[in-house]
């Protein structure tokens, strides 16, 4: 090899697989290629994934379920794989992709597999950091690779990335690439008591994680469109000072959940945080803390009647929303907001706190103290007509009406490729919990509803606004 890229000893790999979900899709091609000094040697094969390959992902690669009926299952060709694994850098294209998918097969078998890993995108964005693109089609048109293969199979694509491996060093130079590798592949700086394989699980996708301290408290709750990448930068170089010194210091333990995206993420991460309500996420917890006692505004009817009467909101607790006779307005986190809002409102629109009912009027009829103060417009004595006062109130309380539920029912938010799509439940401004396959929509339904959340809420209001959003009913997703 006239251009050695790095002097250990590596295997180049690429999957196919029937989707994107590592703990439910499975493999249907292998190809790799072993690289070092000595030179290089390739294998593939494909694999019985015992399951149906979605069409989608049958028109991506070309394998079909009649090309892999008669292929070894992963188990039959384990050992070999493993083998050819065993004491080299793992290189792949979105490596923690296939690297979760290769040792969640091996863990099926019941055999071990964990190894230093090498990422070619972010070795892309390091070696070439003023390119937007680092797919592998935009390095195939980078560096003019070359394949006779068919794209998007394994071997083919394994190829590839040594290709651009090649490139690299004809570009830059051994030692910049070799130093780069080295700094990508360098174990992470962690907390004592986490071990290291914890965070050679966490794969390089979107998702929400916990951090839990002593007692199983939780004490941070996060998301991020890259797991791995996100609590890594926990323990990076500020993570003896501040708050981060703490979390770094009390953290015992860390889960996460893999979503499908960002709005995935956004709900989640909203909902473990109302139902954990960790310890350092301060500021959002406090909301959490006030939702417990939840306000409205309500405008009672008006009575009809020759004479028009002033409206008369009044403060009522959210556990009496079913005993509400007229408009509401809200919810606000607890009585005190809820005032604050109606005083705010009283002194930008003049109102008068006696015809509001907020104070009694005087029995000789004068003007409250606030006309006396140029605050109120002379509703209290007439000056203003009670139809105009009531109108600048409405208008007032009209952005923080209480949107009625503009659906039968329940609906869902589908997010994710056509292959792994995950829907997202929502009910009276509620988010239920996501699915990845319709047959799990009755259980969802029929659990416990989560409690209201102003904030959930306000999410899933401005989400059902977006013009690209499709909102598809329960009903019909049920089939």
């Amino acid at each position: 090899m006239t251009h050695p890229f790095y002097p250990a000893p590596l295997v180049l790999l690429d999957l196919e697989t029937t989707g994107a979900n590592p703990s439910t899709d499975r493999i249907t091609e292998i190809g790799l290629i072993q690289v070092d000094l000595s030179g290089i040697c390739s294998w593939s094969s494909l694999v019985n994934p015992c399951q149906a390959i979605p069409p989608f992902i049958q028109r991506l690669t070309g394998i079909d379920d009649a090309m892999v009926a008669n292929a070894p299952v992963f188990a039959d060709v384990a050992d070999e794989v493993l083998d050819q694994l065993q004491n080299r850098i793992f290189v792949a294209h979105n490596a923690r992709f296939d690297y979760t998918f290769l040792r969640n097969e091996f863990k099926r078998c019941g055999r071990a597999f964990r190894g230093q890993v090498l990422c070619t995108v972010q070795l892309s964005r390091k070696l070439y950091p003023d390119e937007y693109k680092h797919s592998l089609d935009a390095l195939i048109a980078r560096h003019g690779l070359q394949y006779s293969g068919e794209r998007h199979r394994a071997l083919t694509d394994a190829q590839l990335i040594y290709q651009f491996l090649q490139a690299a060093v004809q570009d830059l130079g051994a030692e910049r690439v070799t130093a780069a590798i080295n700094e990508l592949i360098r174990p992470p700086a962690l907390p004592s008591q986490i071990p290291e394989s914890v965070i050679d699980d966490l794969p390089d996708t979107a998702g929400v994680y916990v951090f839990y301290g002593e007692q199983d408290e939780a004490l941070w709750v996060g998301s991020s469109m890259n797991l791995r990448r996100r609590v890594l930068q926990h323990f990076g170089k500020k993570a003896n000072e501040g708050p981060a010194a703490y979390l770094a210091r009390d953290l015992r333990r860390i889960t996460w959940f893999e979503t499908a995206g960002e709005l995935g993420n956004t709900l989640l991460e909203r909902q473990l945080i109302q139902t954990l309500r960790p310890r350092m996420n301060s500021s959002v917890r406090h909301k959490v803390d006030q939702t417990q006692s939840l306000w409205q505004i309500e405008l009672p009817k008006a009575v009809r009647g020759e004479a028009i009467l002033p409206l008369q909101p009044q403060l009522i607790a959210l556990t009496a929303l079913s005993q509400a006779s007229g408009e509401l307005f809200g919810p606000f986190r607890g009585a005190r907001e809820a005032q604050n809002i109606m005083n705010r409102i009283i002194k930008a629109q003049g109102l008068c706190r006696q015809a509001l009912g907020l104070e009694a009027a005087k029995k000789d009829g004068s003007p409250c103290q606030a006309h006396l103060q140029g605050d109120c417009r002379g509703a209290c004595i007439g000056r203003e007509p009670m139809g105009l006062h009531n109108g600048r109130l409405l208008a007032a309380l009209a952005k923080h009406q209480l949107a009625a539920w503009p659906y039968a029912g329940a609906v869902a938010i589908a997010e994710g490729p056509e292959w792994s799509t995950v829907w997202h439940v929502l009910d009276h401004w509620c988010y239920l919990g996501s699915i990845d396959h319709p047959d799990q929509l009755s259980a969802l339904l029929a659990a416990e509803r989560p409690a209201f959340d102003v904030d959930m809420a306000k999410l899933i209001r401005t989400e059902l606004k977006k013009t690209k959003t499709i909102v598809l009913d329960c009903a019909t997703l049920a089939g």
